[in-house]
């Protein structure tokens, strides 16, 4: 995400109904929209729909927002009201790869030796995020999905930067407890007798404070 002092202004433009503003804020949003999406809609909803969806009201809205500095909490209710909208409607059934999900490491930094390594550590990850309280499953993902700074996450949930740095830690724990008890049963995807929980931490750790 830019500094606040730019995407401020970058909003502001939308917000007078600037069609380039709006098409340059919702490059650098879509990938945390799609975030909140994952943490809040059911599992056999087409994320892509959703995504239609957020950036439908987003052009046709932007306008009705009072500032600049409201569009990013704006923007996450539209697409938190959008994923829980999804529950109750037809169902959009469409299987998007658990790997493209997660946040690409940056060029020239490490990359998994197997693509299916990774896939399988993001499947892993949501699987388990889906059974973590609403509360604590939207930070992780935002941090594990996109790679956000603990700062931006509570720009986008407006929540204190220790709260998030809270959550966030309590998120990994309950994750670390949920993938020992599956391996202890020899159930779910973080059945690995030899690792209980392997690839998960790494997941739900991408980017930096």
């Amino acid at each position: 995400m830019q500094e606040p002092a730019a995407a401020s202004q970058l909003a502001e433009a939308a917000i007078q109904g600037d069609r380039a503003a709006m098409s340059a804020l919702w490059r650098e949003y879509r990938r945390w929209v799609a975030a909140v999406l994952i943490a809040h809609k059911p599992h056999d909803v087409d994320l892509d729909d959703l995504l239609q969806d957020v950036a439908l009201t987003f052009v046709r809205s932007v306008g009705d927002v009072r500032d600049g500095r409201s569009v990013v909490p704006w923007l996450r209710t539209v697409a938190v009201n959008a994923a829980r909208a999804a529950a109750r409607g037809p169902e959009r059934r469409r299987r998007v790869p658990w790997s493209s999900l997660m946040r690409r490491p940056d060029a020239g930094g490490p990359a998994a030796a197997d693509p299916r390594d990774a896939d399988d550590s993001a499947r892993r990850l949501l699987e388990l995020a889906a059974r973590l309280p609403d509360g604590y499953r939207e930070p992780l993902l935002l941090k594990a999905v996109r790679g956000l700074s603990y700062r931006q996450i509570g720009e986008i949930m407006d929540l204190p930067e220790t709260t998030v740095e809270t959550r966030i830690a309590r998120a990994r724990r309950q994750l670390r407890d949920l993938a020992r008890a599956d391996a202890g049963r020899g159930t779910g995807a973080a059945a690995n007798p030899a690792a209980p929980g392997a690839g998960v931490d790494d997941a739900a750790q991408e980017g930096n404070p």
